[in-house]
């Protein structure tokens, strides 16, 4: 899935490249419509690479990159490759532009990555992943950025299920989420009502965010434990430091992980 404040689309450094003053004018306008979010996107970036080398370290076998869009995790980060089985699922449309950009840059489609066409809402991803080799018993991580506010509650709670039910001991699960308040529309912060109505009028809604304090219950009451929650301060001291250090981050964006047993 590609969405606007969550991805890139594959035209966009070329784009960049031809028009520089353009590409400023939009940053700066995307900067102050979102103040700060644009911050927490980079560090979500470098936390979910993080996170991943870790779990390459602790004997993970398969990863599953769910709403993969552009995301190049699987392309880029050594450890992946002749190691661990990849599965990028995301929607059908989305995903066979990612495979002909994929075959371009690289001649041939990795080996070790094997594409999932799922539409969320109208497909079950259980089903979409097993058909294409996913092996239950083994140490799994799934990743799920720039995903979650944008799928029904219904889904969500069915992704998490199958997780739960459907991966070896000690897998993993990696995603971030905006507060309820955002979806809803009762956030008081400005950047809060300009993400809501801005991915409103893009066709693409909030449909799904946690409230505040309750993202532990609510992983451990989807069978989850060793739950961790790491908000905008955390991640903000993990990676602003030095002369980064005063950088801004926006307080909305959070990142949840949790491990099944």
């Amino acid at each position: 899935m590609t969405h606007t404040l969550s991805t890139f689309n594959p035209g966009t450094l070329a784009f960049a490249a031809s028009n520089s003053e353009k590409t400023k004018e939009m940053s700066e306008y995307y900067e102050r419509l979102f103040p700060d979010l644009g911050n927490s996107i980079r560090v979500r970036v470098r936390y979910f690479d993080d996170f991943v080398k870790n779990f390459i370290d602790g004997g993970l076998r398969q990863l599953v990159i769910l709403g993969a869009g552009y995301d190049t995790r699987a392309y880029r980060i050594e450890g992946l490759k002749g190691k661990i089985t990849v599965f990028e699922v995301d929607h059908p449309d989305t995903q066979s532009v990612k495979i002909e950009k994929v075959k371009e840059i690289f001649g041939i489609l990795p080996d070790y990555v094997t594409y999932v066409p799922v539409d969320f809402e109208t497909e079950t991803l259980g089903e979409s992943l097993v058909a294409q080799g996913y092996d239950r018993s083994l140490k799994t991580l799934f990743l799920m950025e720039g995903l979650t506010m944008y799928i029904p509650p219904k889904v969500i709670d069915e992704t998490l299920s199958f997780i739960v039910r459907n991966s070896g001991k000690g897998s993993a699960i990696l995603f971030d989420y905006y507060p309820q308040s955002v979806v809803d529309g009762t956030c008081e912060l400005e950047v809060g009502k300009n993400i809501l109505n801005y991915t409103t009028q893009q066709g693409e809604p909030l449909q799904f965010g946690i409230r505040e304090g309750i993202v532990e219950a609510f992983l451990v009451e989807r069978g989850f434990s060793r739950v961790q929650n790491v908000t905008a301060e955390e991640y903000k001291k993990m990676y602003f430091h030095g002369i980064n250090k005063d950088r801004k981050v926006c307080n909305l964006l959070s990142f949840a992980q949790a491990i099944t047993e």
